[in-house]
């Protein structure tokens, strides 16, 4: 399996409880099954909502993609103006 950087941002930093954490996994599925044993079910949940967009290597992804050693996972919040 690959080592991968997963980053959290905004929102999802303060609810996940950390900014990046490093996990093994070949796909995208492997990832978040990784992160459910890592920090929960309720973080695998917050991750996989709708809203959620998931950036590999900083391209948006909209489907499962496959990961090679250090690649670059980022789960970015909707973004909200003020």
């Amino acid at each position: 399996m690959s080592q991968i950087k997963v980053l959290f941002f905004a929102s999802l930093r303060e609810q996940i409880g950390t900014a990046e954490i490093y996990l093994s996994a070949n796909n995208l599925a492997e990832l978040f099954a990784q992160i459910e044993t890592q920090l929960g079910s309720e973080a695998r949940l917050a991750l996989q909502a709708d809203n959620i967009r998931i950036a590999v290597n900083q391209d948006l992804v909209e489907h499962e993609v496959a990961l090679e050693q250090g690649d670059e996972v980022a789960f970015l919040p909707p973004v909200t103006g003020g």
